[in-house]
């Protein structure tokens, strides 16, 4: 009994020892900028304008850029330093760079990004993983980690990143942010290296909702507009069931909000699987011979399978010369990807097309011009730096099934923080028809302030219910312990020799 209550003790006493290492190896690894900086720089706004002219109107903000985008004299580095070193200084800015610093904001450096800005896990082997600074064990989501991880650790105001399977949303998600990937099409793509170019849209990342309103109208170049009230607002009941959260936690608070701000008769709920499948005809055409006639297969997970392909066949078309030539050492998982042969034949690359017009059609069809689309950012909560999760069928599957929808479509997509579950950030997703730029920005702005207030609220009784049966559960297991122990105890005594107290 002693002996086992002495291994007991060592075992506790090793697992607190492997705890402080393990703290402190952690600490050691954060860097100052939380390793989200790439290079540092400085491109300054123009001369404020005379009165009575209005100053610009992004004055006295600060920006950093994903390293995708071109600044002059600077070489563009695509998360590789072999690309660094093929590859010659740019000679001209992005025009979104430019007409954000003439529109008054200072740009002061280039951001991490995954290789070849190709995942949504925001790893890089070569310049190390930016740490995530709400929850600093786990992945801060890619591609553009480093641009997220600038703004939840208020180093900048905003930044850019590109997005095409998620890179802007997931790390908006992952690190507690706002994330906009706008409608497709709508930003330049000049001075920005491609990923996948029927899915790439420049993203943006801000913690405060007008920055972010500020931000897009000058991005987006938007005219002046009254602002419209959504008249509909559609929960995707089956794409909350593939969260690993419980689902309460982020419908609750867009019920709330939505009934304080729009009353609960624009609530409405939808099965995208069902619509998709019977306005995407398109998706069973083109996974007909794959699938072997497996009609169980959701529209969801087909929708998932072509924007991963695609994402896939156009990088290969744009990189597979510079990869076959100058032979990058390249990440594991990404190398098999890219190496992966690809038979797609031309009609298939059609069918593609046709998915992409279709899935367009459907959702504006959906939304129209006063429709909110409410789904989860990601189905899973940030995981750990190094899980094998990250690699498992069911985590690529969930996740991309939800990124899929605003990718393929085109269509515009916000990321909201809805604060903590189990330490995690929380998120929820505003999606717009293509085009609703605009109206899904004045949206969030109306809502931004409600959704906080009635996450915290949601949150707090959680925990106060489970602290009620934490606290419940303890008195139940004292009532059935102490007998036990009392009872032990005395049997104990009992058997005990003579002479010995």
């Amino acid at each position: 009994m002693a002996s086992h209550a002495a291994n007991l003790w060592v075992l506790l006493g090793l697992g607190l020892a492997g705890i402080v290492l393990l703290t402190k190896r952690l600490k050691k690894t954060i860097k100052a900028d939380f390793g989200a900086f790439i290079q540092k720089l400085e491109l300054l706004p123009p001369p404020q304008p005379a009165p009575p002219k209005a100053p610009h109107p992004l004055t006295s903000l600060n920006f950093a850029v994903s390293e995708v985008f071109d600044i002059e004299g600077y070489v563009t580095g695509f998360g590789h330093p072999d690309w660094v070193r093929t590859h010659e200084a740019s000679s001209q800015t992005s025009p979104v760079v430019l007409a954000l610093v003439e529109g008054g904001a200072t740009c002061v450096g280039k951001t991490v990004v995954d290789e070849l800005a190709y995942s949504i896990h925001g790893e890089n082997k070569h310049y190390g993983t930016p740490t995530n600074p709400t929850a600093p064990a786990c992945i801060p989501g890619g591609s553009s980690s480093g641009a997220a991880v600038a703004v939840a650790a208020n180093f900048v105001d905003f930044s850019l990143g590109i997005d095409t399977l998620g890179g802007v949303r997931v790390p908006a998600a992952f690190c507690g942010v706002i994330g906009f990937r706008p409608s497709y099409g709508v930003v330049s793509h000049t001075g920005i290296i491609p990923v996948s170019s029927s899915l790439d849209t420049v993203g943006l990342f801000a913690k405060d909702p007008n920055i972010l309103h500020r931000v897009g109208l000058v991005l987006l170049q938007l005219p002046f507009s009254v602002q419209r009230n959504p008249r509909q607002i559609l929960l995707a009941d089956n794409c909350f069931q593939l969260l690993k959260i419980p689902m309460d936690r982020v419908l609750q608070v867009v019920i709330n909000s939505t009934g304080k701000h729009f009353g609960r008769q624009v609530l409405k709920h939808e099965n995208l699987d069902k619509y998709f499948s019977s306005k995407v005809p398109s998706l069973k055409e083109f996974y007909g011979q794959k699938i072997n006639g497996d009609s169980k297969i959701s529209s969801m997970r087909l929708l998932a399978n072509v924007a991963q392909i695609l994402q896939r066949y156009e990088f290969k078309c744009t990189h597979e010369e510079w990869i076959n030539s100058k032979r990058p050492v390249l990440d594991s998982s990404i190398s098999a990807q890219i190496n992966e042969t690809l038979d797609m034949t031309d009609k298939e690359i059609e069918i593609c097309k046709s998915i992409r017009t279709e899935m367009r059609l459907a959702v504006n069809s959906l939304l129209k011009d006063d429709g909110i689309l409410v789904i989860p950012t990601t189905a899973y909560p940030p995981l750990k730096l190094g899980s094998k999760e990250i690699f498992s069928e069911d985590y690529e599957n969930c996740m991309f099934s939800l990124l899929s929808i605003a990718s393929i479509s085109g269509c515009c997509q916000v990321t909201l923080p809805l604060g903590y579950h189990d330490k995690c950030p929380v998120s929820v997703s505003f999606i717009a028809r293509h085009g609703g730029d605009r109206f899904l920005l004045d949206t969030v702005q109306t809502m931004y302030s409600s959704l906080q207030e009635h996450a915290d609220t949601v949150a707090k009784s959680k925990l106060s219910h489970n602290a009620v049966n934490q606290e419940h559960a303890a008195e139940v297991a004292k009532e059935k312990f102490l007998p036990l122990m009392s009872y032990y105890l005395s049997l104990s005594l009992q058997h005990q020799p003579m002479g010995i107290s």
